[in-house]
């Protein structure tokens, strides 16, 4: 952890929250894997970002924890040390994802706005990278997604859906793109030998969400789908995706393991780190998940992803994609949803023709994703 000043000319990133959230990790780690020169990371609380090895010689990690979500002057001192750090900087790049449109915090996503505004207030080139914009944003944060626009910092939409609708709250200069975790490409297939898969046996990713748990009992629909796999001779990996206070993905897998037992299934007791989740997803049949960000690395690595759709992040990924039967509502009965495409893809050739789909649509998935990082790959002059 770095203190200020930092390094002058760097890129500065304003990270999500991360601290057991593997999506937020993975946009962190795709962020550091197409950008080149200096990075300085600010982060909430020590510890919220984990820096892979092969990076951390050009990277800086500073904590301001009241920048986002502080008040008084606590907050204005951070704003301050922010300002220093903008000084610096050769660009800057908010992490946007889904926390741009008030639906989960308000003060957040206002105060990410903001900050983007006044960093190219300042001169400072600025984007908010890759993010989604739910149809019913908070009036707060429409009004400060235009301001930081008109101000100069460009609002990276990362699905059409999202774009038209950003567009349609008056935020300018829309650029459309995907999810910044389309662009990442490293694999680490060691948390995949540990866990000693039986050879020849075709497997399923499986992914309980404490999210979706929070408005629909899910056990009941994964029993059914784990005994959909079962049936069909693949095996069953259940594995969290994000492990945190107020949503611990690991006590949902817990639950839907002692519902379903452990004939034919494998639970994985930890969060994975992008590269090794891609190891894992790369040889998989299929993917069933709560997380989206688990679902885009597999699509990326061409694996068919049936997701529960949450706060409108979804569905605009999969008209992308070409597969809207992919995105499914996580109401009372979901598996009913799920099974038919389960169905076409256990017994189809190539997936129930779902691969080729993916595959044809993954060339301009990744070239918008790589809009992220445009010319940060190279010297930025101000």
């Amino acid at each position: 952890m770095s203190s200020l000043p930092a390094t002058p000319g760097a890129h500065l990133l304003l990270a999500a929250p991360g601290s057991g959230n593997i999506g937020d990790q993975a946009m962190l780690e795709a962020f550091l894997e197409n950008t080149s020169g200096p990075v300085v990371i600010i982060e909430r609380f020590a510890g919220d970002v984990v820096v892979p090895a092969d990076q951390a010689d050009r990277v800086e990690v500073v904590v301001l924890s009241h920048l986002v979500y502080g008040v008084g002057e606590d907050h204005a001192a951070d704003l301050r040390r922010f300002a220093a750090l903008v000084r610096r900087a050769s660009t800057f790049s908010v992490i946007g994802a889904d926390m741009m449109d008030g639906k989960y915090s308000l003060r957040g996503s206002v105060r990410r706005s903001l900050l983007a505004q006044l960093a190219a207030e300042a001169g400072v080139p600025t984007r908010i990278l890759g993010f989604s914009w739910n149809g019913s944003a908070r009036l707060a944060a429409k009004r400060s997604l235009a301001a930081a626009s008109r101000a100069g910092a460009v609002p990276m939409l990362r699905d059409p859906v999202s774009a038209e609708r950003a567009r349609g709250d008056r935020a300018k200069g829309v650029v459309e793109v995907t999810d910044i975790v389309f662009s990442a490409r490293t694999r680490d297939r060691s948390a995949r030998d540990a866990l000693d898969l039986p050879v020849g046996v075709p497997y399923a990713l499986v992914n309980a969400s404490a999210l979706v748990a929070k408005s629909v009992d899910q056990v009941p629909e994964y029993e059914r789908i784990v005994a959909r796999l079962r049936a069909a001779g693949v095996h069953v990996v259940l594995l969290p995706h994000v492990s945190r206070p107020i949503g611990d993905d690991k006590v949902a897998v817990r639950a839907v393991a002692e519902r379903v037992g452990t004939e034919g299934v494998t639970v994985v007791d930890r969060v994975l780190f992008p590269a090794e989740i891609r190891g894992l997803a790369e040889d998989a049949l299929l993917v069933v998940t709560g997380r989206m960000h688990l679902a885009i690395m597999s699509l990326s690595l061409g694996v068919p992803a049936i997701t529960l759709a949450t706060q409108g992040k979804v569905e605009g990924i999969m008209r992308l994609i070409g597969l809207p039967e992919l995105c499914v509502e996580p109401v009372p009965g979901f598996a009913d949803a799920v099974l038919p495409v389960l169905d076409r893809i256990l017994t189809g050739p190539d997936g129930g023709g779902l691969r080729a789909t993916i595959a044809a649509a993954l060339p301009e998935v990744t070239r918008l994703s790589a809009l992220n990082t445009q010319g940060l790959d190279s010297e930025v002059v101000k």
